[in-house]
C-alpha cells in the first residue's frame, strides 16, 4: 500500500464511521499535499450528503481518525479541511524500507494486466519527422512505467506499410527504371515527393499507381519484392532513430497495416452478418447513432469504399479483433495525435458493438502539437517538415557547445558523451513535462537551460548528489535514518510519494506527473542540501543525511529512466 493509499484508507474509515455512505467514492484520487503533508478531501462532499456543517463533520472525522504512530499533528482549517502532518519516526521507517529495496518500495500491482501500448507508428517509405516525436516518447514513457509496475506490456509499432503510397512509389520507380538493390532512404524520400506530384497532376499515372496497389494487395510477387525492399530500408532508418532517441521499440514491436490485409474481407462479412454494415452510395458503411452529423443524422463510418478499397477504419478494426482474440489483451493504449480523437471514438464504438473488444479496455492517449516559436506547427525556416534525425543532431550539437563553454577542460570524448545525454534528454523532457493534451512551443534555450523544470537541471541535480559520495570516505548503508530538520521532513514526504505518482501515470496516461514530481524532488533536495550540512555533519546524523541523499539520487535516476532519460555521474 502506498503512502497516499494508506492515508486515504484511514480517512475513508473515519468518514464511514461518521455516517457517510460510499465514503470511498468521496475520496478523490491522487491527493496532493497543499498544507501540512496531506490534506484529507471528501469532507465537503460528505457534509453535503449528511446535511452537516463541514467543520462539525471534520471534527467528528478527526475524533475517530486512527493515525496513531503515523501522524504527529492533525488540524482543521478553513471551512473543514483536515491537514495531517506525518510523524518523523513513521517517515524514517518508511524510508528505511525504500532504501533497502531496489524498487524503492514500489510494489508490483496486485492484479497485473496484459497491456499493449501502440506508439510512434510512422508511415514507411519516408523519413521520420518531428510529428513522430510526441507519440514515440510519450508512448515509451507509459510503456516503461506500466512495465515497472508489473504489468505485462507489449510495445506495438503499427506502421503504415501498405496502400496508395507504395503504389505510387512502385509506379514511379519502374517508370524511371530506378529499382535496384542499392536504394537508399534519401532516394525513396525524393521518389515519394516526385511520385506524389505525378499522382496529383497526372491521372494516367495515378491510375497506374492504383493498379500497382491492387497488385500489391493481391500478392503479385514482383511488386511484393519491391515493397519488401522499401519496408526494410525504412524500418532500418526508423530503428536508427529509435536507438538514437533512446526509445525501447525494436523490430519485434512492428506489426504494420499489411499484417491485417488478409483479414479485411472477413471484417466486412462479419459486420454485415451482425447487421452493422449497410450499403450507401456503393460503399459499405456503419451508421452510428452515438455520433451525429451537422444535420443531426447518424454519422457514417466508411469501412469499404465503393471501388472495393479499405480504409484505416477497416485495418484498425481488424487490429482490435486480433488483439482481443489472439493476444487476449486487457487494455490497449493508442498514443496518437489528438486530432484523431473522433476516429478512435468511432472505432472503439464499432468494436464494442461487433464484440471485438469485449472486456478489453481501449483508450486513446491523445496529444497536442509541437509548435515553433511563431506558435505554428514546427517547421524548417523554409516551411518544410523537420526530419527527426536532424532535430536530434541539432540537440546534441547545441548541448556540445553548451558543455564545451561550461567545462572546456574536459576532453572532447567526454564532452560528446555528456552532450548526447543532455541533448537527447532535453528534447524528451521538454515534451514530457507538458500535459500531453496541450500544444507546446519548442524552444532550444528553455529546454537546454540548467535552471527551471528541465532535463539538464534534473541531470545536474543527480550528478550533484553523486558527487557527495565521491567525497564521502565512508557511508554506512545500514544506518538508521534520523529526521530532525523541516527540510529533511519535507524531502522525506516527497520521496515517499514516488509510488503514488507512478500509479497515477499508469491510470491516466500522464507522464508529466512524473516530471513535476522529479522537479519538486530536486528542488526539495537543494533546500535540504543548503539547510542541512551533509559532509560536515558527524556521526549518525552524517550517515543519515548521506542515506537520504542516496535515496534521492536513486529516485531521480529511476524516475528519469522511466521517462527514457539517462543520467550522468558527473557533468
Amino acid at each position: 500500500m502506498t503512502l497516499l493509499q494508506l492515508l486515504d484508507q484511514r480517512v475513508c474509515a473515519a468518514l464511514t464511521a461518521a455516517g457517510a455512505s460510499q465514503a470511498q467514492a468521496l475520496i478523490q484520487p491522487a491527493s496532493r499535499p497543499e498544507f501540512g503533508d496531506y490534506q484529507a478531501n471528501g469532507v465537503m462532499a460528505a457534509a453535503k450528503q449528511l446535511k452537516m456543517a463541514p467543520r462539525a463533520l471534520a471534527q467528528q472525522v478527526v475524533d475517530t481518525l486512527d493515525l496513531a504512530g503515523i501522524a504527529s499533528k492533525i488540524d482543521i482549517a478553513g471551512p473543514g479541511f483536515i491537514n495531517i502532518t506525518l510523524d518523523n519516526a513513521f517517515l524514517a521507517q518508511q524510508l528505511q524500507q525504500a532504501a533497502q529495496d531496489s524498487r524503492l518500495a514500489v510494489a508490483p500491482v496486485a492484479a497485473p494486466q496484459k497491456v499493449m501500448v501502440e506508439y510512434s507508428s510512422p508511415n514507411l517509405a519516408k523519413e521520420m519527422h518531428v510529428g513522430h516525436l510526441r507519440s514515440s516518447i510519450i508512448g515509451d514513457a507509459l510503456a516503461r512505467v506500466l512495465a515497472f509496475l508489473g504489468h505485462d506490456v507489449i510495445r506495438a509499432n503499427h506502421v503504415g506499410d501498405w496502400g496508395t503510397q507504395f503504389g505510387m512509389l512502385t509506379a514511379y520507380l519502374l517508370e524511371q527504371q530506378s529499382a535496384s538493390s542499392d536504394l537508399a532512404l534519401d532516394d525513396l524520400e525524393t521518389f515519394y515527393r516526385q511520385a506524389k506530384i505525378r499522382f496529383d497532376e497526372d491521372e494516367q499515372f495515378a491510375e497506374l499507381a492504383r493498379e500497382y496497389v491492387v497488385k500489391l494487395q493481391s500478392g503479385d510477387a514482383a511488386v511484393l519484392a519491391l515493397w519488401q525492399q522499401f519496408v526494410e530500408i525504412s524500418l532500418s532508418h526508423c530503428q536508427a532513430v529509435y536507438d538514437r532517441l533512446g526509445v525501447s521499440l525494436d523490430r519485434a514491436a512492428v506489426r504494420g497495416e499489411s499484417a491485417y490485409n488478409d483479414d479485411l474481407p472477413h471484417i466486412i462479412d462479419d459486420l454485415r452478418a451482425k447487421n452493422l454494415l449497410v450499403e450507401s452510395d456503393g460503399a459499405q458503411v456503419v451508421f452510428l447513432e452515438e455520433f451525429k452529423n451537422p444535420e443531426g443524422e447518424p454519422q457514417a463510418v466508411i469501412i469499404q469504399k465503393k471501388d472495393g478499397g479499405y480504409l484505416y477504419a477497416t485495418t484498425d478494426l481488424a487490429a482490435v479483433r486480433y488483439r482481443h482474440t489472439v493476444l487476449n489483451l486487457d487494455r490497449v493504449l493508442y498514443v496518437v495525435d489528438a486530432r484523431q480523437s473522433l476516429h478512435f471514438q468511432q472505432i472503439f464504438t464499432i468494436a464494442q458493438k461487433a464484440g471485438y473488444s469485449a472486456n478489453m479496455v481501449l483508450e486513446h492517449i491523445g496529444f497536442g502539437t509541437m509548435m515553433g516559436e511563431d506558435n505554428r506547427p514546427f517547421k524548417t525556416r523554409t516551411g518544410g517538415t523537420v526530419k527527426l534525425i536532424d532535430l536530434l543532431n541539432e540537440a546534441e550539437q547545441r548541448a556540445f557547445e553548451l558543455v564545451s563553454s561550461k567545462n572546456p577542460e574536459l576532453d572532447e570524448a567526454q564532452r560528446r558523451r555528456i552532450a548526447q545525454v543532455v541533448g537527447i534528454g532535453a528534447v524528451k523532457y521538454a515534451d514530457l513535462s507538458k500535459h500531453r493534451n496541450s500544444d507546446y512551443v519548442f524552444n532550444w534555450n528553455t529546454m537546454l537551460s540548467f535552471e527551471g523544470n528541465t532535463a539538464p537541471y534534473l541531470q545536474y541535480a543527480y550528478a550533484r548528489v553523486a558527487s557527495l559520495f565521491r567525497k564521502a570516505d565512508d557511508f554506512d548503508t545500514a544506518c538508521e535514518l534520523v529526521l530532525q530538520e523541516p527540510a529533511e521532513h519535507q524531502l522525506a514526504v516527497q520521496l515517499l510519494q514516488f509510488a503514488d505518482v507512478l500509479k497515477d501515470i499508469a491510470r491516466d496516461g500522464t507522464p508529466h506527473f512524473l516530471c513535476q514530481y522529479l522537479y519538486q524532488l530536486a528542488t526539495l533536495f537543494s533546500r535540504f542540501y543548503e539547510a542541512c550540512p551533509v559532509l560536515k555533519s558527524e556521526g549518525q546524523l552524517r550517515q543519515s543525511r548521506l542515506k537520504l541523499a542516496r535515496l534521492t539520487a536513486d529516485t531521480l535516476k529511476t524516475g528519469l529512466g522511466l521517462l527514457g532519460i539517462d543520467t550522468l555521474e558527473s557533468m
